[in-house]
């Protein structure tokens, strides 16, 4: 590996570790994701989740998977992370 290579990949880890650090986990909700399925924070602040459009076939319509009632705050994305939890991070453009 050459340093212009070990450069590069240390410049990636800072992008990583930035990203880790502006998202706040909002609440623990550890679902567990079934694939083919979109999982989001709906309006009401429960998290909901939909079959995904796949090769011409239409998506399901939404289901809600936990009642959790979060009150949203303008200018904040909300959002399931990797371990299944409630985050947010703050939008750019907000």
């Amino acid at each position: 590996m050459g340093s212009s290579e070990n450069a590069r990949l240390r410049k990636c880890e800072g992008i990583v570790n930035q990203e880790d650090s502006m998202a706040e986990k909002v609440a623990d909700a550890g679902v567990k994701r079934a694939e083919g399925y979109l999982y989001y924070v709906d309006k009401q602040g429960d998290v909901s989740r939909a079959k995904m459009a796949r090769g011409g076939k239409k998506g399901g319509k939404p289901e809600k998977v936990l009642k959790l009632g979060i009150k949203k705050q303008p200018g904040f994305l909300y959002y399931l992370d990797k371990k299944g939890n409630v985050s947010r991070a703050k939008m750019v453009n907000a």
